[in-house]
């Protein structure tokens, strides 16, 4: 249950959220002024503030002034009168989230916390993966050993210094999204966002109002204004992944914003400045897909400014023994666990045709499997076939006995699957598929164990 903490000096005013508020399942405190409710923060942790701007001894910019600089991490709401908008439009650079008008509706506060908070999980998330960052090697810096990570650790740190746009590009589950979270938070732009958004995940009628927001009644459903990722990440990094799936048409806009620096809400008619560093990921050959006319060219080189290769597992081998004593540390629930070392060289012999992602999901498997016993063996490791690594030219030789076909679609089905932790647009790539014909091949995958 969310805990939200509203600062305004009105009483009837503080009375009428607190009651909209709770209907809705949330716990909520009270402050009558800035200072109160920089006390309140000091005291417990909240999800959310929402907080009038003008109050005694403490108003609601000098408490916003206080969360940043204390690092409370609680996203802030400002509540103001029709005449101070643009004042809050302002606000919203310095960190506020959104502001609520007066007179406001009971809808409009609702809409607001549901989506503020969905907001701040994933900041939470963000935070956690800094840690994460940090557990890896004591730093900000991800650990390497391999000469080709090392160079390309080297490349990222040259870039971070600059504010130039970066196409990270390679296999599936090699790291991408670390790579430029690394490069964010090596960067001037650390203390802002860093905003991950997969362009393939989103919806194609949706994904304009994901990236560059709307109005209010611009569209079904559009029951209320709505920042965009552009807006939400001004001052930080926007980080577009598989943004070789994005709609030709929205491709259109994104180069617009990248020459111009504006943006323009669905549905709006004011342009909007937006400063924002932008990096991008991509498992495809973008430079091919512009060749057939799905990408388009001029954008391509626009963001490939500073290519980054994120080199597939196979080829830095010597960082699968690192890679494993952290994933044991992440899976081990704090028990002891260690790897045998038949358990060992099968790790460091498989050719990880899914990466860093299918190593993961190995050792999270393998940790649950010897949690009691408190040592993961060669049997645990079975399932792994050592494969070769599918290159251009392979060829399969059909066995004299034969096959079944079937049985192997599953199969491939199956590893795909599993190597790309479950993401269908990645799989079929992997397939050569279109995402279409492997849904239809998964059908048949899931009826087949379901029978």
């Amino acid at each position: 249950m969310a805990k939200i903490l509203v600062a305004d000096d009105e009483q009837r005013m503080r009375h009428l959220l607190s009651i909209i508020l709770e209907k809705k399942g949330y716990e909520v405190q009270l402050a009558g002024d800035g200072v109160e409710a920089l006390t309140m923060l000091t005291q417990n942790h909240f999800d959310l503030v929402i907080t009038d701007i003008k109050m005694p001894r403490l108003d609601g910019w000098g408490l916003l002034r206080q969360i940043k600089k204390k690092e409370f991490g609680c996203p802030v709401v400002f509540i103001t009168a029709f005449g101070t908008v643009e004042s809050a439009v302002e606000a919203m650079r310095d960190g506020v989230l959104d502001f609520i008008t007066k007179p406001f509706e009971k809808d409009r506060i609702v809409l607001t916390v549901e989506r503020i908070l969905g907001m701040s999980k994933i900041l939470e998330e963000n935070r956690e993966l800094k840690k994460e960052l940090k557990k890896i090697s004591g730093s900000a810096e991800i650990i390497c050993h391999s000469e080709i990570m090392r160079q390309t650790m080297d490349l990222a740190a040259h870039v971070a210094r600059e504010d130039s746009t970066v196409l990270i590009f390679g296999e599936s589950g090699t790291g991408k999204e670390l790579l430029a979270r690394y490069i964010h938070e090596a960067g001037p732009r650390c203390s802002g966002r860093f905003v991950p958004v997969n362009c393939a995940a989103i919806p194609q009628g949706l994904i304009e109002s994901e990236l560059f927001g709307h109005e209010k009644g611009s569209f079904t459903n559009a029951s209320c204004k709505n920042i965009g990722k552009f807006e939400f990440s001004s001052g930080g990094t926007l980080f577009l992944d598989e943004i070789g799936d994005m709609p030709l048409d929205a491709q259109a806009k994104l180069l617009r914003v990248l020459q111009e620096k504006k943006i323009q809400r669905v549905g709006g008619k004011d342009e909007i400045n937006v400063d924002v560093r932008i990096v991008c990921a991509t498992n495809q050959n973008l430079e091919t897909l512009a060749g057939e006319g799905r990408f388009r060219t001029d954008l391509f080189y626009r963001i490939n400014v500073f290519p980054i290769e994120s080199p597939p597992l196979r080829n830095r081998a010597e960082d699968i023994p690192l890679l494993v004593d952290h994933f044991l540390t992440r899976f081990s629930s704090g028990k002891k666990i260690e790897i045998s070392s038949p358990a060992q060289n099968i790790l460091n012999n498989y050719p990880w045709p899914g990466n860093v992602r299918e190593l993961a999901n190995v050792m999270e498997r393998a940790c649950i499997l010897a949690r009691n016993k408190g040592l993961i063996d060669a049997n645990m490791l079975s399932f792994l076939k050592n494969t070769p690594v599918q290159t251009d030219n392979f060829n399969f030789k059909l066995p004299p006995t034969g096959v079944d076909l079937e049985e192997l679609e599953m199969d491939l089905v199956e590893q795909a699957l599993f190597m790309t932790d479950n993401n269908q647009s990645a799989a079929a790539r992997l397939l050569g598929l279109t995402r279409a014909k492997f849904r239809v091949l998964l059908k048949q995958y899931n009826d087949r164990g379901n029978s």
